[in-house]
């Protein structure tokens, strides 16, 4: 007997006494544990913005209007100018200039080439400070944020949820969800922190607020 038939046996032994005519889902499983642990009233999208900061990534946050000169900004900070664009990205979203968009499909060495990668997001996750990329519209496949080693991403205030149960409620479980917590990194036993091994170096969230953040000039 291998350890496949030990645990299928074991497993068949536990369910014994349940009825043949039984189905999961004709018992209730209790889901009473803790939805959120932010407090009440507390400002989801100014803690978002505040644990992404904590993973080194660059948080600016601007309203609809400003947000084509916040990507201007932070791609001239830093110093981008061929970027990966998915498809179903709006255009208007980008600013003038002299930045070249490449558009899908592009291959891995085509991506490894350029400066780095613009999406959106799917859902932004307050408490972890997480983005969640599900592959729609304007966020693209995986490859096209894992390659190049930048990714600059918007996130709109109204897609932060409070905690992870809130975030997963408004994304399809049968989309490849990509949770990403700041840039990639990693340590050794020495704990020497490696940035850029798994995916982009760097990252530059900008978070647009529904409405002005400030009168306009």
């Amino acid at each position: 007997m291998n350890s496949r038939h030990a645990v299928l046996g074991r497993i068949r032994a536990a369910l014994a006494d349940v009825p043949s005519e039984e189905r999961p889902e004709d018992v209730p499983v209790p889901r009473d544990y803790r939805r959120s642990h932010t407090a009440p009233g507390e400002d989801t999208v100014t803690l978002f913005a505040e644990r992404v900061a904590d993973y080194r990534a660059t948080v600016t946050r601007t309203d609809r209007a400003r947000l084509p000169d916040a990507v201007a900004a932070a791609l001239t900070a830093r110093g981008a100018e061929h970027l990966a664009l998915p498809a179903g990205f709006p255009v208007e979203l980008l600013p003038a200039g002299t930045w070249q968009w490449h558009p899908e499909p592009l291959d891995v060495p085509a991506l490894d080439a350029l400066d780095g990668a613009i999406t959106l997001a799917a859902a932004g996750i307050a408490v972890t400070g997480t983005i969640v990329l599900d592959t729609g519209p304007g966020q693209g496949r995986r490859a096209l944020t894992l390659v190049p080693d930048y990714h600059l991403c918007i996130v709109y205030a109204e897609q932060i949820a409070a905690d992870v149960p809130d975030a997963l409620a408004r994304l399809d479980p049968r989309r490849p969800l990509t949770f990403v917590s700041g840039p990639s990194a990693t340590s050794d036993i020495e704990l020497d922190r490696v940035e850029g091994v798994h995916g982009p170096r760097t990252l530059d969230v900008i978070v647009v607020n529904p409405t002005p953040l400030e009168p306009r000039p």
